[in-house]
């Protein structure tokens, strides 16, 4: 049975509704058809009261309100809100979020005044960007991460590159022994001129160089761009070289444990570039002259890199060869090609040398020393006899079991083949 439409009755929007009213459940139909506004507020109370007594089915209740006080036997059951173990989980994750965010601001403000005082550290003054033009050094707005220094500071530093702090030179340059206003001694690089490299190019080399850290490689410091001129400067390491030591003319005769000790460090150096570091190192020039010594006595590998720095600008070969007579490898000598088997034909003529106290190359000599000695390893191979090989100086002063396994080693290293030749990582296990 359907119920008759209810008559069209509205209320004024000015005149809001006595409670009276809403004693009684109000059909939504009714509501939405409350239309006229200029019904008075006592017609629309008899309207509703007519509306309400003729529905047979009464709507459900709606919630009201007189003056603010909600009547709650009116009010539909309220939605149901989170559970209470989900909303602590909420509470706890975002905690935790807003924790893990203020760690990682602390552990980046950490980070970053870090990198202020290192850089600080390396050159004795406050983080500035460097200047740039033709005194100044781009890199760090190249992206490299190492210090930048001034023409001016490392002049200062060098005593302007005074003969007095000149403690080296070769086929790459010249090497001042200089003092940062810091107090850190270093050692300053210059590079010859033409070298053929970009800005960009030579900070992609040496930022290569730069994350290479060892305590048997030589650390690099900072460098310098001036124009076309380049200069790298590197921790100063105190007791010379190996060849300084090994073949001084009237000094002391370097003992064999030193000799060991600094044939396993150099080992070492040269065994984390070939096979540690990404992309590998190769040397390219090892030799007695770029071992150097530390305080302790103890093996680091300079100049490791540095070839790629230099190419003769008189030569139209792109891939000249670069190193030392007397170290360089039959094949790297002959076609060029170079991997890291040439570095460890170098490190076998170094063995050699402090095996049998000669120069690589002697003018006294027919020989080099290599040529001189494959007989002799020859024979030590077959038949275990070593006493001709050993320098006479050491007066049979020595460890035979390291000597035989020291000679083993170089034996191997300087083989003809390069494929025949061990690995670094294999020398040091066989030493």
């Amino acid at each position: 049975m359907s119920t008759p439409p209810p008559p069209e009755t509205s209320l004024s929007p000015t005149s809001p509704p006595s409670s009276s009213n809403f004693a009684s459940p109000v059909s939504p139909t009714a509501v939405t058809n409350l239309t006229s506004p200029t019904s008075p507020t006592n017609q629309s109370s008899s309207s509703l009261s007519t509306q309400q007594s003729s529905l047979t089915a009464p709507a459900p209740p709606t919630a009201t309100s007189t003056n603010g006080a909600t009547t709650s036997n009116m009010l539909p059951p309220p939605p149901k809100g989170l559970p209470p173990g989900l909303v602590v989980v909420l509470v706890v994750g975002i905690a935790l979020g807003a924790l893990m965010v203020l760690i990682g601001v602390g552990i980046y403000m950490v980070w970053c005044r870090r990198n202020r005082e290192l850089a600080q550290n390396n050159y004795g003054g406050p983080s500035s960007p460097p200047p740039q033009g033709p005194e100044g050094s781009p890199g760090m707005a190249l992206g490299f991460s190492k210090s930048s220094f001034t023409h001016e500071e490392l002049a200062l530093a060098t005593k302007g590159f005074s003969d007095a702090n000149l403690i080296g030179q070769g086929g790459f340059g010249y090497v001042h022994k200089g003092v940062l206003p810091n107090g850190k001694v270093v050692a300053v690089k210059q590079l010859k001129a033409g070298s053929g490299q970009g800005d960009r190019e030579f900070c992609a080399e040496v930022e290569i160089i730069s994350r290479v850290h060892h305590r048997h490689l030589v650390s690099l410091v900072g460098y310098c761009i001036i124009g076309e001129r380049r200069m790298l400067v590197y921790e100063f390491v105190p007791n010379n070289t190996l060849k300084f030591h090994l073949h001084g003319n009237g000094g002391a005769v370097m003992s064999w444990r030193s000799r060991m000790r600094i044939a396993l460090g150099a080992a070492k150096g040269l065994a984390y570039l070939h096979e540690d570091c990404h992309p590998k190192i190769i040397h390219r020039d090892i030799k007695a002259a770029n071992i150097l010594l530390d305080e302790s006595f103890e093996a680091k590998v300079a100049d490791f890199g540095l070839a790629k720095f230099y190419l003769d600008i008189d030569s139209h070969i792109s891939t000249r060869v670069m190193g030392t007579f007397g170290y360089v490898a039959p094949e790297y000598a002959c076609t060029g090609k170079l991997t890291e088997k040439s570095d460890v034909f170098s490190f076998g003529v170094v063995l050699l040398e402090m095996i049998t106290g000669r120069y690589p190359v002697d003018r006294t000599q027919d020989e080099y020393v290599v040529d001189w000695a494959r007989p002799l390893l020859s024979q030590f191979l077959e038949t275990g006899n070593f006493e001709s090989l050993v320098d006479p100086r050491l007066e049979k002063d020595y460890n035979s079991s390291e000597m035989a396994r020291m000679i083993a080693c170089a034996a191997a290293c300087v083989r003809h083949s390069a494929k025949l030749r061990p690995q670094m990582s294999q020398v040091l296990l066989i030493m």
